[in-house]
C-alpha cells in the first residue's frame, strides 16, 4: 500500500492533562456568537492548535449542550472556558492580564493576516464577533488592532468558525510547521 491512513493512536496528540499543563498564550473571545454549532466548532479548533482557553460572551452558548458537543467532540471537556456577560467586560480583564488584543475584523486599519507575525513570548487574545454584526464597535476599538482574512469572491466574510481556524492556524500552526514539514519531508522523498 503506498498510503495509508493513520490510526489514532499513531497521531501522538496530548493527554487531557497534558495539554491543560502546556501554554500557547493565546485566547480566544466569542463576542455573542449564536450559533452552538460555531462554538462547538471553535472549541474543537482550539484544541487541535493548543489555544489556552475560550470566553464566551453574552449570548453565545455554553457548556454543557448536546449542539456544542455535536461538533466539538469532547474539545469542550478539554480546553478551559469562562462566560462573561460582557465582551468588553472579558477584553478589559485580558488587557489586565498582560494580553494583546486582536479584533479579527474588517475595519478601516486592519491588518491582512498574511502580513501578521505573532511576536515570540507576546500573548495573545483574539477577538471573533457575532455571525451577522461581527465583533461590536466598542470592542474592536477597544483592542489594540484588528486583522482581516484577505477574501477573493463575493461574500463579506467567513463563518466565524473557519475565520477561527484560519487565524489559529497562521497564528499557531505555522509556528508548529517546521516540526511538521520535517516529519513528511523524509515520507515524501521515498
Amino acid at each position: 500500500m503506498k498510503d495509508r491512513k493513520l490510526l489514532n493512536t499513531e497521531l501522538g496528540r496530548l493527554t487531557p492533562e497534558e495539554y491543560t499543563a502546556r501554554s500557547s498564550g493565546v485566547a480566544l473571545v466569542l463576542d455573542n456568537v449564536r450559533s452552538a454549532h460555531n462554538v462547538g466548532s471553535a472549541f474543537r479548533s482550539a484544541d487541535c492548535f493548543k489555544a489556552d482557553r475560550i470566553l464566551l460572551c453574552g449570548i453565545t452558548p455554553v457548556p454543557p449542550s448536546p449542539l456544542i458537543r455535536k461538533t466539538a467532540l469532547g474539545a469542550e471537556q478539554v480546553v478551559p472556558f469562562e462566560h462573561y456577560e460582557d465582551t468588553l467586560e472579558a477584553v478589559r480583564a485580558l488587557k489586565a492580564a498582560g494580553f494583546t488584543l486582536v479584533a479579527v475584523e474588517q475595519t478601516v486599519a486592519s491588518v491582512s493576516l498574511e502580513r501578521f507575525t505573532p511576536e515570540d513570548g507576546r500573548r495573545y487574545a483574539y477577538v471573533f464577533g457575532n455571525e451577522v454584526d461581527g465583533v461590536s464597535q466598542e470592542v474592536v476599538d477597544a483592542c489594540g488592532f484588528s486583522l482581516e482574512i484577505p477574501q477573493f469572491g463575493t461574500k463579506h466574510s467567513l463563518n466565524v468558525s473557519v475565520a477561527l481556524g484560519v487565524v489559529l492556524w497562521h497564528c499557531l500552526g505555522c509556528r508548529h510547521q517546521p516540526q511538521m514539514t520535517q516529519r513528511k519531508m523524509g515520507e515524501f522523498a521515498r
